[in-house]
């Protein structure tokens, strides 16, 4: 009895121990920050909020900063971290955009700071200068945004810091801000403004990706979204009558992305992904949860399964409906020769995929017209293809990537009469299902370098810039190729190191991979 009461007296207090010392560093981050850390973000309401009373401020924050907040992202986060940012900044400059629309926030603040600046107000000129903006969500709002500050067409667009609040965020974890949902206390907050003011500024592609198709005759072929529609498909739409890229008697949807484009077995589950949390919100309530239903939709497909009379339709390679063309040099087309067993095709403007797997990996430096490693900002897309499941898990290894097939500045696809009515694509994560033709029809669909924006960078982040010595450094580190079958094989396969949260499904036999 008394060695029993010795030990809890042991634990318990070896609890007050550690919540002391919790406490201790709690103290020492909040002061760290000081009682003046956030003046450095603050801005007054009359810059935010035309016809304010102008205010006397006697310095220009150093890291001014726009918050948008997707409040229905990562369950309760998104909404617990709205709450945090108002009540640390000024309320006029953290947004929910399920309240309202970015291009509707941002036109109207830059129409006031242009009033101020013609007015003389030097205070307000600082802070354009200085703007940088902050976004928190899955891949998709982090999009929308980027999205909207490249059609704005400012002369020097404010750089944007993503938050993680989504279950890949690829984006973020391309530019170093994680890929697990953060924390929304204060203290977190405020550790990410501070990583905000001390990030880089980076260029960062953009792609464009045109779908034209002739009126079909027989049967529609709109895109088909999934219950819940994605912000990709609010950008993703059929231009109107007027606009230049309209042609006569044809459907034409125009849209972009910044992070990747995909076809076939991966936008399928995605698909599935997405109707099934529309259903069943209940069961998407964390990150993880969210990862282990993917894995197991991927499983339930059949898209592990190595018998062929399993499904029909995930059998299709890419090959037998779709013919593809890419443009490495402006203005002249050539055939890309598509290898039979690849079931789906990803076009990648970022190194991040998938929960922040990397496609492409990082291949030797260039020898004989072979591949070269990627970056953000060379107009350039880089093409990989899986032939399976089990294809995709090679990423898992610390140097796996996919089957490269191109490096090109433009990629098109064509689309005829086959053997499937349709397929599925996705944008940055948000997918749809696209009906295919039923008569003699194609439809196309073309993708191309855009614009440029600025996003803001960590250090050591793996997004690299073709303009940057210091990226280049990686260059000369010789890969071995773990796309290759029979390297699968080898025991340094066995080492997932490249993703701590993934999970696989129970029913998946992993002495599979080796």
């Amino acid at each position: 009895m008394m060695r029993w009461v010795r030990g809890f007296i042991e634990v318990e207090s070896l609890d007050r121990f550690v919540a002391s010392q919790a406490k201790i560093r709690g103290i020492l981050a909040n002061s760290h920050f000081g009682e003046d850390f956030l003046k450095d973000f603050r801005i007054p309401k009359y810059v935010l909020v035309p016809e304010s009373k102008s205010e006397n401020v006697a310095d220009v924050p150093q890291c001014p900063v726009l918050v948008f907040i997707n409040s229905k992202s990562g369950g309760q986060l998104g909404g617990n971290l709205l709450v945090t940012y108002r009540s640390l900044l000024n309320e006029n400059q953290v947004y929910d955009l399920g309240q309202e629309a970015p291009d509707k926030v941002l036109s109207r603040i830059y129409a006031n700071l242009e009033m101020l600046k013609h007015n003389g107000d030097e205070f307000a000129t600082k802070i354009q200068e200085r703007l940088r903006i902050i976004v928190a969500g899955g891949d998709g709002t982090a999009g929308w945004l980027l999205g909207v500050v490249s059609d704005l067409r400012l002369s020097h667009s404010p750089p944007i810091a993503t938050v993680p609040l989504g279950t890949g965020n690829n984006l973020p974890f391309a530019f170093g801000w994680g890929k697990k949902n953060p924390g929304t206390d204060a203290q977190s907050v405020k550790h990410f403004l501070d990583q905000v003011k001390r990030a880089k500024e980076m260029k960062i592609d953009s792609c464009h990706i045109l779908m034209r198709m002739r009126t079909p005759k027989e049967g529609p072929c709109d895109p088909i979204a999934p219950l819940d529609l994605p912000h990709s498909l609010h950008a993703f739409g059929r231009v109107s009558d007027s606009n230049e890229l309209n042609v006569e008697g044809c459907h034409t949807f125009r849209g972009g992305f910044w992070n990747y484009f995909s076809m076939g077995m991966d936008a399928q589950v995605s698909y599935a992904f997405h109707t099934e949390r529309k259903l069943h919100p209940e069961k998407f309530k964390n990150q993880l949860t969210n990862q282990a239903t993917y894995a197991k939709i991927t499983h339930s497909q059949g898209w592990f399964s190595s018998s062929p009379s399993q499904s029909t339709s995930r059998n299709i390679a890419i090959a037998e409906f779709a013919k593809v063309k890419i443009m490495k040099n402006h203005g002249q087309w050539e055939d890309l020769q598509i290898p039979p067993n690849i079931k789906s095709i990803v076009i990648l403007n970022l190194p991040s995929f998938s929960g922040g797997f990397n496609p492409w990996g990082v291949p030797a430096r260039r020898h004989n017209g072979g591949f070269a490693p990627a970056y953000v900002d060379d107009g350039l897309v880089e093409v990989v293809g899986f032939r399976d499941a089990w294809h995709g898990l090679v990423l898992l290894a610390p140097k796996g990537h996919g089957t490269r097939l191109a490096q090109a500045h433009r990629i098109r696809f064509e689309f005829h009469k086959g053997v499937i009515d349709h397929t599925y694509m996705r944008i940055d994560g948000e997918p749809w299902k696209q009906p295919l033709p039923v008569d003699d029809e194609t439809i196309m669909v073309e993708i191309s370098h855009l614009h440029q924006v600025n996003i803001l960078a960590r250090h050591g982040c793996r997004s690299k810039s073709v303009h940057n010595p210091e990226s280049h450094s990686s260059e000369g580190n010789e890969e071995e190729d773990w796309d290759d079958e029979e390297t699968r094989e080898s025991a340094e396969y066995k080492k997932f190191g490249a993703a701590d949260t993934f999970k696989l499904p129970e029913e998946i036999d992993i002495t599979h991979l080796s």
